[in-house]
């Protein structure tokens, strides 16, 4: 047998070539397949049929990398300072925030990528083949190009087969093309540019065989296969940063700059013009680098982000990459998958065609609920004999099942297609068990891709015998001479119907009857000739869900454009569009895809809103065009061929009840009740808890740089340091688990689904935010000063002057707290205590600090604090109150000039 075979990336286009060609090109004898030695020869070859392990990194390497931030690389100089100067408290402190943030970053972030090993999950174990003349059942990681493989309904298949014979084959290729119905396979060549979906002689590894029975010949193992392929499409992807992390690694860099400047023109100042010994001048500005530097801002915006995941958790949407949070919050596009995503992937008959009137069937799904109406009027089906017949035969001439359970509701056994005709006839109120008994079946001709129609021999209790057909249109119409209501059948009538109906997505399919000799036991291919009447016509889709239609638009009118990606046709694809609200006046095409050079495709890939015919590589280079356009991507899928786009967008999200494996394991987010309606919530979760992290800025920092500004206004005038930098520590402390905790449990502002998506390019601190963060860090710095000269005018000695200074500080937080739950709307409300009930505890809780800083003896030698007495609160409580009606009437400015967001 000769052994010079075609290396995989020299192999022909196995989809356009004739069988004989194939088995000539693979050297294999169609009758005994490969022979054992030869087996073994091309395993060596090629290798087995499995995928390679994914590189992963260890747990150790993904602690340390919880440390790669420049603000934590300052934290830890200053410790190591601290430390060095024997300040071991300050040290440990600073040292502490620093590992129970890399912590918390380590335990929410803690499951690492598993998209390759999902698509490999996917792969059939076992697979029957021929080889020597004789059957075998070997591992699936054994087969070999040449091999041939046996199928039969219900099997994985195990590898890429071109088909060599089909007997009735249908193959379930959603989880692959995103095809809502089974795929009927035959054996003839496809056009080399054939889409995988009407590739319809080839079977490909990981789908399933919804029914029949087929021979193939394995043309591509390992990662030679369509899933093998989409595997290395993942990995080849690259993870992005989400928004946030971006946004927070651009301000880390940039106030790491800052700080160290600052820290260093102020060393320099004091030792070299104003003379300050070294080490107070050096300790001076390791105080001031400890008050500039936010430590508690990683721990703080890690705790809003697991806020926001359990709140998305009770909401169906389970984060598995904790920054995916905010994300969501943020993206200008969400491109969607349409089987199982936007739609239900439950085939549903929507209309009925009957001789004389159309009905529309409502209800989705294979739950029989729902009614028929007629000119918008519901009517009774009863009193509707030809609905009564039509949906007989539905029953009747049907394989498919339909179970209920208590807990999971309907479910289908058997076909799509025949589950949707069941639905119909048990709304049109007939009895699957008292029909079945009154009319049972003598004989029946299966369904068969060759000639596309099944039909069912029946008698009544009469002993009436009759022959039911359903099937396709083209085909049934040709078996039948009239209509239902007695009249000659008129073809380009039924036509036009079919057409119009095709046109609006809808799959149609035929019924019709006729009478059979009383003695007639058994039907052939003989019986089915020019002699049946028509019943009607029945119009089938995967309706949209009507909760991803209000979802679709609440999207858009939050600013959001909704882009359906699908493997489906055209047709399907603009009509399952037009119902979701989506522009579907053009589709896409993959083929047109294929023809556009990334640069013309990034045009059109913001002006198209349906996209059809899509392979994994279509969609990755659409969300890749959109991505280069500028907008953040959020891509929902469910199938391994939505894998590789779900992992390169800014965000994935993928459905958790039908979706796969792989889909789930390469995505950022996963809904567990696979309803596009969750995503609306999580956009909406997402823009809360960036708002309350913007909230805890524009809290943090002006505490910050107050604090770094009382520092750098005594080493510039000489006076003597209000606070200590163990002090500083303690209140960015106190206030970070407290008060800032409490922003995480803010609610939404009121306009929050009214405002448009945040520009891609817009910085984390934006120009109203820095004005309030300088206003409110003045006001800061102000009091602190003031406080601490009054004490020390009053006679105060030094501790205690600084006690109050720093109770001034944390008072001036306390206060502000309730002027930024609100960005520009007033804090004078009735609910300024009851909206946020955490804030009001934290605040209980806070004050209860400052009470055992200021009084509790053991508290005093290690901050160097003392007790204060009644007229110091009195003017720290004045002076707290100055700052929040300042704060107040610069809100009111704000709004009187139109801004309602910072």
């Amino acid at each position: 047998m000769p052994t010079n075979l075609p290396l995989p990336d020299q192999a022909p286009v196995w989809h356009a070539e004739s069988v004989d060609k194939t088995l000539t090109n693979l050297s294999v004898d169609a009758e005994n397949g490969l022979s054992h030695e030869e087996a073994t020869r091309r395993l060596d070859q090629y290798g087995p049929n499995a995928l390679p392990e994914a590189k992963r990194r260890s747990p150790l390497v993904r602690f340390a990398l919880q440390f790669h931030n420049p603000i934590i690389y300052v934290l830890l100089g200053a410790a190591a300072v601290t430390f060095f100067l024997r300040d071991y408290i300050d040290a440990w402190v600073i040292v502490g925030v620093v590992i129970i943030n890399a912590m918390i970053g380590f335990i929410q972030e803690g499951k690492a990528e598993k998209a390759l090993e999902a698509v490999r999950a996917m792969l059939a174990t076992h697979a029957i083949v021929l080889r020597a003349g004789e059957r075998h059942e070997i591992e699936a990681a054994l087969l070999v190009p040449g091999d041939i493989v046996l199928l039969e309904s219900g099997t994985k298949v195990p590898a890429d087969l071109r088909l060599l014979h089909v007997r009735n084959l249908r193959v379930n290729e959603a989880a692959l093309t995103g095809e809502s119905l089974p795929v009927e396979k035959n054996t003839e060549p496809a056009g080399v540019d054939s889409p995988i979906g009407d590739r319809t002689c080839m079977a490909y590894s990981g789908t399933v065989i919804s029914f029949g029975q087929a021979r193939g010949l394995v043309v591509g193992t390992g990662q030679t296969t369509e899933i093998g392929r989409i595997g290395t499409l993942v990995g080849e992807v690259q993870s992005l940063d989400t928004p946030l992390t971006r946004r927070l690694g651009q301000f880390a860099r940039q106030i790491t700059v800052f700080i160290l400047s600052i820290s260093l023109v102020s060393f320099l100042y004091g030792r070299y013009v104003r003379g300050m010994p070294l080490l107070d001048i050096f300790l001076a500005v390791v105080g001031l680098a400890v008050a500039a530097i936010p430590e508690g801002l990683p721990a703080i915006v890690t705790i809003v982000l697991a806020i926001g995941t359990r709140i998305m958790a009770q909401n169906n949407a389970i984060v598995r990459l904790l920054p995916a949070v905010e994300t969501l919050g943020s993206v200008t596009v969400i491109c969607s998958d349409k089987t199982g995503t936007l739609t239900r992937n439950e085939m549903t008959v929507v209309q009925v065609m009957l001789p004389e009137h159309d009905l529309e069937v409502s209800g989705v799904g294979y739950a029989p609920e729902g009614g028929f109406r007629q000119e918008n009027a519901a009517m009774e089906v009863e009193k509707d004999p030809a609905l009564q017949e039509l949906a007989r035969c539905a029953l009747l001439c049907n394989d498919a099942r339909l179970k209920h359970d208590g807990e999971t509701g309907w479910q289908l056994v058997g076909d799509p297609t025949e589950g949707a005709l069941l639905s119909l006839a048990y709304k049109a109120g007939l009895d699957h068990v008292a029909v079945t008994e009154a009319m049972p079946r003598i004989d029946e001709i299966p369904f068969e891709s060759e000639h596309r129609f099944m039909a069912t021999l029946h008698h009544d209790q009469e002993e009436h015998v009759f022959m039911l057909l359903k099937g396709a249109p083209e085909r049934v119409l040709d078996q039948c001479v009239q209509d239902a209501s007695g009249n000659a059948l008129d073809p380009a009538a039924w036509q036009e119907r079919i057409k119009n109906a095709a046109e609006a997505g809808q799959r149609v399919l035929a019924l019709a009857t006729c009478a059979m000799p009383a003695a007639t036991t058994a039907i052939t291919m003989d019986d089915i000739t020019a002699r049946f009447t028509l019943l009607g016509l029945v119009g089938i889709i995967d309706p949209p869900r009507d909760e991803a239609i209000a979802a679709i638009a609440e999207c858009q009118h939050a600013g959001l454009r909704i882009k359906m990606i699908t493997g489906d046709h055209a047709a399907t694809a603009a009509a399952i569009g037009q119902q979701l609200g989506l522009q579907a006046e053009h589709t896409l095409t993959g083929d047109a895809i294929e023809a556009l050079d990334d640069m013309a495709l990034r045009g059109r890939a913001l002006d198209i809103d349906v996209f059809a015919r899509a392979s994994p590589e279509h969609k990755l280079r659409l969300v890749k065009a959109l991505q280069a356009e500028g907008e953040l991507v959020a891509m929902t899928g469910d199938g391994v061929n939505d894998a590789p786009a779900l992992k390169a967008a800014n965000i994935g999200v993928a459905m958790g009840q039908k979706g796969t494996d792989a889909a789930r394991e390469a995505a950022d987010l996963v809904l567990t009740d696979d309803n596009f309606a969750t995503i609306a919530q999580a956009v909406r979760q997402g823009r809360v808890v960036f708002d309350n992290i913007k909230k805890s800025l524009i809290f943090i920092l002006p505490t910050n740089g107050g604090e770094a500004g009382v520092i750098l206004v005594s080493i510039f005038t000489g006076i003597a340091l209000p606070v200590t930098a163990g002090q500083i520590l303690w209140v960015n402390m106190v206030t970070a688990v407290t008060l800032g905790l409490a922003l995480a449990f803010e609610p939404a502002e009121p306009d929050i689904m009214n405002r448009p998506p945040r520009p891609p390019s817009e910085p984390l601190i934006t120009q109203l935010m820095g004005v309030r963060i300088v206003f409110v860090s003045l006001l800061i710095m102000i009091t602190t000063f003031a406080i601490f000269e009054w004490e020390l005018m009053r006679g105060s000695n030094m501790e205690t002057a600084r006690t109050a200074a720093v109770n001034m500080l944390v008072v001036c937080e306390l206060v502000y707290l309730f002027n930024v739950r609100h960005f520009t709307a007033s804090a004078f409300r009735r609910d300024i205590l009851s909206a946020n009930r955490v804030a009001f505890w934290m605040s209980i809780l806070l004050i209860g600090f400052q009470v055992l800083f200021t009084y509790a003896p053991f508290m005093h030698p290690v901050f160097h604090t003392a007790a204060i007495d009644a007229m110091s609160w009195a003017i720290i409580a004045v002076l707290g109150f100055a700052i929040f009606v300042a704060v107040e009437a610069k809100k009111a400015l704000m709004r009187r000039r139109g801004i309602q967001s910072i």
